[in-house]
């Protein structure tokens, strides 16, 4: 299969995943927010179809991750590295309800770039260990190379322009750009109404070039975080929040009574990466170890039990093709 057309099929799924939720939203009705966002605060987050991430699932995943023999991380300078300091210091996010989620049960992350970055820290370490410093659009870049974090797990799209300044290994998933309102705004219902609006996207971000050449007309707004946006689509300071499907998925299964989704995905195909230092030998170790997890299945557990199980999408996608 062409890298092309396995992201066309991970295009599909995304797209898939955002109508099945549309779908559970409207049979939800007037039982508003209440178990879907107890689930979120209390049990890392629950789709609108109120089932909850199974965090013993989970945790017995994590758990089993395989580890690497020490003649293979003893080949890589990088994980060497890692190895000896006994974490992986992961640049990551706290707040995306499928990605990387704390719950407030027991403070623990939970979510399938979490989940990637515990399984990584456990196939050099011997255990799932991660220290986690909050990243966002505009500091992911900085941490790499300043050396504050070992890796970057957090919906990275990979980009030309990125990799002059870090290396990516990957991609291990591919989205496209989705959009999120009010659940009260009609006046959107696809990216041809976008123009003339207030749209927010992330500083740092892909999105002020996407917004610009899907909706010329439109008035795009900075903000630093994906909290920042929702808040101000709650409060009507901005008429939409355009960013990638994965994370417009997170934010109306937080919130499906403030928030919808509209429209189909659009723009290019978005593929994510596991941002590494410049240079270094991580890339190829990394690689290498992305392939194992997508043959032995892992990769397909994760996203069933992350992603799928709680968007209502049954079909587990073929992993994106690993760039060499």
């Amino acid at each position: 299969m062409t890298i092309l057309n396995t992201r066309r099929k991970l295009a599909v799924f995304a797209a898939a995943a955002i109508a099945a939720l549309g779908l559970a939203l409207a049979g939800c009705g007037s039982q508003g927010s209440g178990s879907a966002s107890n689930g979120a605060a209390g049990s890392n987050g629950s789709s609108a179809t109120g089932k909850p991430l199974d965090t013993k699932a989970y945790d017995k995943l994590i758990a089993a991750g395989s580890v690497a023999d020490s003649a293979t991380v003893d080949a890589s300078t990088w994980a060497s590295a890692v190895k000896k300091a006994g974490v992986l210091k992961v640049g990551g996010t706290k707040t995306s309800a499928l990605f990387s989620l704390e719950s407030t049960d027991d403070n623990k992350l939970r979510g399938f770039d979490a989940g990637l970055s515990q399984l990584l820290a456990r196939y050099i370490t011997g255990e799932a260990k991660t220290d986690v410093s909050v990243v966002d659009s505009s500091t992911r870049e900085a941490v790499l190379q300043n050396g504050t974090v070992n890796a970057v797990f957090a919906t990275y799209s990979i980009t030309d322009q990125r990799k002059q300044k870090i290396d990516f290994a990957g991609p291990y998933y591919v989205s496209r750009q989705g959009i999120l309102v009010k659940s009260t705004n009609n006046s959107i219902k696809s990216v041809k109404d976008l123009d003339g609006k207030k749209v927010g996207v992330q500083a740092g971000s892909t999105g002020p070039q996407i917004v610009k050449k899907a909706a010329p007309k439109a008035t795009v707004q900075e903000f630093q975080d994906d909290s920042q946006l929702v808040q101000a689509i709650k409060q009507g300071r901005i008429d939409a929040y355009v960013v990638d499907q994965s994370l417009v998925l997170g934010d109306v299964a937080k919130e499906p009574k403030a928030l919808k989704v509209v429209g189909d995905g659009f723009g290019s195909e978005d593929p994510y990466g596991i941002g590494l230092p410049k240079g270094s030998d991580a890339t190829k170790f990394v690689n290498d170890w992305l392939k194992k997890i997508e043959a032995d299945g892992t990769w397909a557990k994760l996203w069933k039990l992350t992603i799928g199980d709680r968007t209502g999408v049954t079909e587990v996608p073929t992993p994106p093709t690993i760039a060499e």
